[in-house]
């Protein structure tokens, strides 16, 4: 039986893919999937809009969204948050078949790597060992940590609104010995958060990978005054280490490790540190 053919509406699907070994799967991707996996440039598959904006008209022209995607062939598109329903209802009428990921907390991401896997015929068995095994051991290098020592984390997804980082990261932040700032996956305000005095800082803007602008960001928001942000403890994570629910939330621990307690954890490669 020849492998199936998966059209991926979001980098969490193609970061999984290629953790189990499957990226030979993929007949079509997003460019946020390139951007994340530079070496499925050499495979030229066909550039879809993800799974928030399939039904819009593609910029710059050409073929429109359902055209490549019908042209590619896929046996099955998988699409996760976030998502439209009108973007999913373009797809489903077309007739090809949709599975769509909702994850709100790891056990949920654990369940959809199990799923992807399941339909790319791979092992999911030792890529959620190796996620489970690195969070138990951040847990116990923390674990001697007292509650009032653990420092106050905001997490913002995205900027205009902030909003708050999804539930996975709230435990990531616990996994590291901090504690969440705010409800997962709320908007806020920067008035609420500066009442809240966070220790830390750390902004991963859904499509934005690394290019958040810090200083600007808090001199529009004037949080100068921030204990954060005196202390120098605001970072920029990449999207991928945070907002894509898939085996690279790895990285994105060893990044909130190294922002909670720096004493203990050397800054990752990929965080950018206000100058």
């Amino acid at each position: 039986m020849p492998p199936i053919r998966i059209a991926s509406l979001q980098p969490s699907i193609s970061l999984t893919l290629a953790a189990l070994g499957r990226l030979d799967s993929l007949c079509a991707v997003t460019k946020y999937c390139l951007d994340v996996l530079p070496e499925l440039a050499s495979r030229n598959l066909p550039v879809l809009s993800d799974s928030w904006s399939f039904d819009r008209s593609p910029a710059g022209g050409g073929p429109g969204n359902l055209e490549a995607l019908l042209a590619a062939e896929p046996d099955l598109v998988i699409a996760s948050v976030p998502y439209r329903m009108e973007s999913l209802a373009a797809i489903l009428k077309s007739g090809v078949p949709v599975l769509a990921l909702a994850p709100r907390c790891l056990v949920d991401v654990y369940a959809d790597i199990r799923l992807i896997a399941a339909h790319a015929a791979a092992d999911p068995g030792p890529v959620i060992d190796r996620m489970q095994r690195a969070i138990d051991e951040t847990c116990a290098r923390c674990a001697h940590i007292a509650p009032a020592d653990r420092p106050l984390l905001y997490c913002e997804e995205w900027g205009k609104p902030p909003i708050h980082s999804q539930g996975w990261v709230a435990e990531l932040v616990e996994a590291a010995g901090g504690r969440f700032l705010g409800s997962p996956g709320a908007q806020t305000t920067p008035e609420a958060i500066a009442a809240a005095g966070p220790d830390v800082l750390v902004f991963a803007w859904c499509g934005a990978g690394d290019r958040v602008p810090l200083a600007r960001v808090i001199e529009q928001r004037n949080w100068q005054s921030l204990r954060a942000v005196r202390n120098r403890r605001a970072y920029v994570i990449p999207d991928e280490f945070l907002n894509t629910p898939a085996p690279t939330l790895v990285e994105g621990l060893a990044c909130i490790a190294a922002a909670a307690h720096p004493a203990i954890y050397p800054l990752h490669t990929r965080m950018v540190a206000l100058a």
